[in-house]
């Protein structure tokens, strides 16, 4: 008997707890995860919230507002034939990379704007937005690509030294450069000037702001050596007969050179590898490099 009247209080317990009505929460509702429903419903309304703010702060693409503005803004240094050169008679940009730049643009509806910078200032003025590009012998560095992105590489190159053409078996190696004798010319900010403080402990480093008169200095005695791109000495060695390039074929390091854009705007740096992909393969790009090489 007392077995009987405990299993049948054990069974109205367990009809009690089964039919007690949902958790509350403090202000009389029931919880959001009370129900796999509510939760359901609950989650996907934060999804879509979450989704529009998402939608709503991406800027839109380059892609798109240079055909509606009608202007590609492009940052250069105009100081590195032969990639960028700014003529003071003139007023006007010239080299491989500034004819890029023009049919960039024009691909894109639009007219290239150009945008004075300096090698110092290229990175903050693309980053902070007063530039949509940069162009003119940009090299690819790690340091550079934690703020900018990169197109696809428009071609390789790599430091070598130019000299005097009477002392090219003088300074063919690191070695034979660094030494207290030496004074190795750099501009300053770029490449040229990070590679040679890295690498010359010895040799006097000498700091010269015109990149468009720096090889003056070396034909002036002035200094002995420039460490910067092989396409560069090449170049130059075309413009001063009394300089010559050091193994260009076989310079100290490897570089890509390509053009810098917004780190974040991935529907243009896709357009413009597509641009820079096709003209290096339909011989453009080559038929503006030999303009200015040949």
């Amino acid at each position: 008997m007392k077995r009987a009247v405990t299993l049948s209080a054990l069974a109205c317990l367990l009809a009690a707890t089964a039919a007690a009505p949902t958790a509350f929460a403090g202000d009389g509702k029931p919880e959001a995860s009370a129900t796999p429903e509510a939760s359901g419903t609950a989650d996907a309304k934060a999804t879509k919230t979450a989704k529009k703010k998402i939608v709503h702060k991406l800027a839109p693409s380059l892609l798109d507002t240079v055909p509606r503005r009608g202007t590609l803004r492009v940052c250069t240094t105009g100081d590195y034939r032969p990639f960028t050169s700014w003529d003071r008679k003139t007023e006007k940009y010239s080299g491989v990379d500034i004819e890029m730049a023009r049919d960039l643009a024009k691909s894109l509806d639009a007219k290239a704007t150009f945008v004075p910078t300096t090698w110092a200032s290229l990175v903050a003025d693309l980053d902070g937005g007063r530039c949509d590009i940069a162009v003119g012998g940009v090299s690819i560095t790690l340091p550079r690509a934690r703020k900018l992105a990169f197109s696809e590489p428009t071609r390789t190159d790599g430091k070598t030294p130019i000299v005097r053409c009477e002392d090219k078996d003088k300074y063919r190696t690191l070695e034979d450069i660094d030494k207290p004798e030496t004074t190795v010319v750099v501009n300053p900010g770029g490449t040229n000037e990070e590679f040679a403080r890295a690498n010359i402990k010895q040799a006097k480093i000498k700091v010269h702001n015109d990149n468009n008169t720096i090889f003056d200095e070396i034909v002036a005695g002035r200094a002995d050596v420039m460490m910067t791109d092989a396409s560069e000495t090449l170049y130059q060695a075309k413009l001063h007969p009394e300089l010559c390039s050091v193994h260009p074929d076989e310079p100290f390091t490897f570089a890509e050179k390509a053009y810098a854009l917004p780190r974040k705007d991935f529907q243009f740096k896709e357009y413009v590898d597509q641009f820079v992909h096709l003209a290096k393969h339909d011989g453009t790009y080559e038929k503006y490099e030999d303009e200015w090489m040949k």
